[in-house]
């Protein structure tokens, strides 16, 4: 059962899936430093765990849309 609103594994990828999750998390990266400092954390703690998400999220969805790409759910 699908719900209404969220995409099913059929829902073909964006234009341009790699450069828009890159972006995507970059932001989210982004976001997780300004907390991090704000809230009084350790830059070089904080920087580090940004760095972190940003690379294995980004390296995730990438693998996954390569994978959908291999299957020719891309078209």
């Amino acid at each position: 059962m699908r719900l209404p609103g969220l995409p099913d594994e059929e829902t073909s990828l964006p234009r341009r899936p790699f450069r828009d999750s890159a972006i995507l998390y970059g932001v989210l990266a982004a976001i997780i430093l300004v907390v991090g400092i704000v809230t009084g954390g350790g830059v070089a703690k904080t920087v580090v765990i940004a760095v972190a998400f940003f690379v294995v999220a980004t390296g995730w969805s990438w693998w996954r849309f390569k994978s959908k790409l291999e299957e020719g759910g891309g078209e």
